[in-house]
């Protein structure tokens, strides 16, 4: 008798509970009833919008027709000792590591030992010239051509690029099938694209994805001038110079790069736009070297902090922090701290743009480089000069003969020193410029990432020669005011945003 009692009482309990339950949370339209706030989103609409994405392409055709133009590339590489192998190779990173096929001589292989490097590469006229990477033929002693035929080339390598990882091949033969080249401009993110390679040595695999970004800067493989296309098209050793393509079989890239903790495909590809690779091959065509222009800026990006200081409505464009003497951008007059916003036209987004787009023209052409000075736009005219490898000298090395006194903290709380002739001739500075920062204490300078032993050559456009220089130009600056304090450290100079304190 008393466990049916219990068990209604228990759900007397449940029922009484299911008011309270419902009250905690009433309809979107009962509170607006209410006077309540409203839904922190639009409700759904009573129609349903109409699909952006329809059905899934099928790339049977396109393979069947593009095929027979891509072919195996395999070099057979000197020993390293030749080469010019050294030891502490086995420290490089796996990360954008460039790949190889089965055989190569990684940096485990016994010293001495050559190997086999294995890649893809695509035919690009009828009379047997034919592109892949600078990587897959580096070092090569013969390079063999497998076409889909089962034919067989020994390929001359007409020119090679380490800059931009092109490398140019041409085989003996005639009426070969070729593949047509995209517009590169057209590449957006979101389009279709599938690969077609050799990975691991499985010839003629064919993997497929989209267009993750385009104009991709990459600060691990030291490739300034090449705006990479990045995918997420599947990509592995055996892969590298093998085609990109778009759902209308054109090639729009080719795939040279892989984001890597282990070496393997992690999602994040990267491929060498088709007009940088053409621009490079014409030219190693012509003149067995790529030639590529120079301005002879140092640029940065533009932090949120930067615009402020700068005036800048948006944190666009590429921050010059250096003008190379006698360089080309000095002699058109570009002075440090512009921010360069375009070249003929096209839009300089963030600093990495600036030189892709230098990159492709040659030495001696003539650009239209728009400039934001003081917060005026301007076009300067600019001959380019040829990129070439000089780098400035760092100073003999000399200690000085002696230290002056540092000077008290200043209104960013940094306490600075004035260098002596020895010091300036170590670090590479002319005669009267830069103070040296002996201590930074917390605050706005400490905020904005400044270091004791820094030196700082500029307040804004204003070069300062010593410490009490620099505290006379700081003095006045109100709470909250951003100044751009141009500053070298190690060999790299560049312009800090530092805010100070309320």
């Amino acid at each position: 008798m008393n466990r049916p009692f219990r068990t209604l009482a228990l759900m007397g309990l449940l029922v009484a509970a299911i008011p309270v339950a419902c009250t905690a949370q009433a309809p979107a339209d009962a509170r607006a009833s209410q006077g309540t706030e409203k839904p922190i989103a639009p409700p759904p609409s009573a129609q349903p919008s109409r699909p952006l994405v329809t059905g899934l392409p099928d790339f049977t055709s396109l393979v069947e027709r593009v095929g027979p133009a891509v072919v195996n590339v395999s070099a057979q590489i000197a020993p390293r000792t030749a080469r010019g192998g050294g030891p502490g190779q086995e420290e490089i990173p796996e990360i954008f590591r460039r790949f190889f096929g089965p055989g190569t001589p990684f940096p485990e292989a016994p010293q001495g030992r050559g190997g086999v490097s294995q890649g893809t590469g695509f035919l690009i006229s009828d009379d047997g010239y034919l592109l892949t990477n600078h990587h897959v033929v580096n070092g090569a002693e013969t390079v063999q051509v497998s076409l889909s035929d089962r034919r067989e080339f020994t390929a001359e390598v007409v020119g090679s690029d380490e800059e931009s990882d092109v490398a140019l091949l041409k085989i003996d033969a005639a009426g070969l099938p070729f593949l047509r080249l995209a517009d590169a401009t057209r590449t957006q993110a979101g389009q279709w694209v599938i690969a077609i390679g050799s990975p691991f040595g499985l010839q003629h695999s064919v993997t497929a994805g989209i267009v993750s970004a385009v104009g991709r800067n990459n600060p691990y493989a030291g490739q300034q001038y090449v705006p990479f296309i990045q995918t997420d098209v599947a990509i592995n050793r055996g892969n590298s110079g093998g085609p990109l393509l778009n759902t209308s079989g054109e090639v729009v890239g080719i795939n040279s790069q892989i984001f890597s903790n282990s070496g393997g495909y992690m999602g994040v590809s990267f491929a060498i736009p088709i007009d940088v690779a053409m621009n490079a091959a014409e030219q190693l065509r012509d003149t067995g070297r790529v030639s590529r222009g120079l301005l002879g800026v140092n640029v940065q990006p533009i932090t949120t902090e930067a615009a402020k200081a700068l005036g800048l409505a948006v944190a666009e464009g590429a921050l010059v922090a250096g003008v190379e003497p006698g360089s080309a951008a000095d002699k058109a007059g570009i002075e440090r701290m512009d921010v360069i916003t375009a070249v003929d036209g096209r839009k300089v987004s963030v600093s990495s743009d600036l030189p892709p787009l230098i990159g492709l023209k040659a030495p001696g052409d003539r650009v239209e480089v728009t400039l934001l000075r003081s917060g005026r736009e301007m076009q300067v005219d600019v001959v380019l000069g040829e990129l070439g490898g000089a780098v400035a000298a760092a100073g003999n090395g000399r200690a000085p003969a002696r230290e002056s006194a540092p000077q008290p903290a200043n209104a960013i709380g940094v306490i600075p020193q004035d260098l002596d002739a020895a010091q300036r001739r170590q670090l590479g500075l002319q005669a009267g410029e830069g103070v040296r920062i002996v201590s930074v204490q917390p605050g706005p300078a400490q905020r904005a990432g400044l270091q004791a032993g820094d030196v700082v050559l500029s307040v804004g456009r204003t070069a300062v020669s010593n410490a009490a220089d620099l505290n006379r130009r700081l003095a006045d600056l109100e709470p909250g005011e951003t100044v751009m304090l141009l500053v070298r450290r190690g060999e790299g100079t560049q312009y800090v945003a530092v805010t100070t304190g309320g």
